[in-house]
């Protein structure tokens, strides 16, 4: 029992330590871990269970940075409730997406997020959040595109969401950061939700992974003080990580794409 369960909670664990040591992209990582390593099929279940899981994680995460005041109450209310609606949207038209070809979609996003992760990062010198009619509109909008996308793919869609919120209302990236996990946390359950009634969640993997995953953030919290000098060159090899196994997902769909 214990063997066959070290599988999802190592995922669980290397997903979670990601995405304590840099912040962000771990989550994209799930899917094609529970998919080929923990052997969940067929692809519609994996993305179902890797939403549920990475919505809890965010939500425990989001628990963290609300204690440490990293949190705009009103952009991650607009954000979240909005986008959510788009990830229940993007859920449903994912599930009625052939699986070869969702997994072959899936890879090309995964390479464009890993190009996004070679590029250098500017600190934000802006302080905010700046909560105006027209950032509100310009932060729903942002929010109903990329809750369609985790909605879609299944994934988190930090790496969408932080950017998205720094852009309409010029927040500080740790208040983007941590408004940006309620959003997380409710695109995740949306979707979870939606592919649940379909059948498609593995409960007993989603909980194993869970559980390391938790693990696996505190670690990575606690590293990611004593590495932070080292936070480009982690980025690079993450980045390396997921065009590797991003290549390895398109080999394997590559008869979605030639039909």
């Amino acid at each position: 029992m214990i063997l066959e369960a070290l599988p999802s909670v190592g995922s669980g664990l290397l997903v979670g330590l990601t995405l304590g040591l840099i912040g962000g992209g771990g989550s994209i990582l799930a899917t094609p871990l529970l998919l080929y390593l923990v052997g969940v099929s067929p692809p519609h279940v994996a993305i179902g269970t890797s939403a549920l899981a990475v919505s809890v994680n965010a939500f425990i995460n989001f628990g963290y940075h609300l204690r440490s005041g990293n949190v705009s109450w009103p952009c991650a209310l607009v954000f979240g409730a909005i986008g959510t609606l788009g990830a229940i949207g993007g859920s449903s038209l994912g599930k009625a997406t052939d699986g070869e070809s969702l997994m072959a979609l899936f890879a090309g996003l995964m390479l464009v997020i890993a190009v996004l992760m070679l590029k250098p990062g500017k600190p934000s010198i802006m302080k905010g959040p700046f909560v105006t009619l027209r950032n509100c509109i310009l932060a729903g909008f942002l929010a109903l595109l990329a809750g369609l996308a985790s909605g879609f793919f299944g994934i988190g869609g930090g790496f969408l969401i932080v950017p998205a919120l720094i852009l309409a209302t010029r927040m500080p990236i740790i208040e983007a950061i941590g408004s940006s996990l309620l959003a997380v946390g409710a695109f995740g359950l949306a979707t979870a939700i939606n592919y649940s009634l379909s059948g498609l969640i593995d409960w007993r993997v989603a909980a194993e992974f869970l559980a390391g995953g938790i693990l696996g953030g505190l670690i990575g919290t606690l590293l990611a003080n004593h590495l932070s000098s080292y936070k480009n060159v982690l980025n690079r090899l993450f980045a390396g990580i997921i065009i590797i196994v991003a290549c390895y997902m398109l080999y394997r769909n590559a008869g979605a794409l030639l039909a």
